[in-house]
């Protein structure tokens, strides 16, 4: 079943990358395997899947240790400071930096490991009170800010979107968050690079596709619903 729903979520990238004249190689599919036994995980791995995220750092590292050591991890779930000495040196990229002081513990684990961490910014687009990020008026000076620290290298942008019953309406969200990109690349501030868009969900990764994500997050679509009564 998971190798099945994982080329239809395949496909569909490449239908919306079709209808907006883009390369369905400029996107990357995120499994996101949180609560996800390992067995699933290796189902999904076994279809050709490398690049999984997970939403708790103890649940990244426990899978860490047990699956193959060529997949790519990426933390996209909110990080507190006290966790990142777990997972600098395993997650490939971190989604939810909405912080200098964040960032600041990350660029020391970083100089710890002598590893430059690759971050992208989570900005709040919708404004949602419920959701952690950055505000839109604000990006611009926190990326500033992490510029300058030397462990820490600012690939792109991250939201997360309201759930919405019609994905339509999820798409003024996703094109600001890619004009918001295009905006900060202009200013040509040293350590930044604006080639990850990481947006779009289960129930909307194809709009955000159709509006420049570079990286989708996809759990339900492809491994189900979640069941948070287990983990691993």
């Amino acid at each position: 079943m998971i190798a099945e729903q994982l080329q239809e979520v395949r496909q569909e990238i490449q239908n919306a990358c079709h209808r907006s004249n883009r390369n369905p190689e400029e996107v990357t599919l995120i499994a996101v395997s949180k609560t996800k036994p390992v067995s699933m995980i290796e189902e999904a791995i076994a279809a050709g899947q490398t690049v999984f995220g997970e939403n708790k750092v103890q649940e990244l590292c426990s899978k860490y240790e047990v699956l193959p050591q060529n997949l790519h991890w990426h933390l996209i779930g909110h990080l507190q400071r006290n966790k990142v000495k777990y997972i600098a040196d395993k997650a490939e990229l971190i989604h939810s930096v909405d912080s200098l002081r964040l960032a600041e513990t990350i660029n020391q684990e970083g100089e710890k490991h002598d590893r430059t961490v690759p971050i992208l910014i989570e900005v709040n687009v919708a404004g949602e009170e419920s959701k952690f990020g950055v505000s839109v008026e604000d990006t611009l000076s926190l990326v500033t800010e992490i510029s300058k620290l030397p462990y820490v290298s600012i690939q792109g942008l991250m939201t997360i979107a309201p759930y919405v019953e019609n994905p339509e309406e999820n798409r003024p969200i996703f094109r600001k968050l890619k004009q918001l990109s295009v905006d900060i690349k202009r200013k040509n501030i040293n350590n930044v690079y604006m080639d990850i868009l990481s947006m779009g969900m289960t129930n909307d990764y194809q709009v955000a596709v159709e509006e420049g994500a570079t990286m989708v997050r996809v759990g339900t679509g492809i491994f189900g619903e979640r069941d948070y009564s287990k983990t691993i």
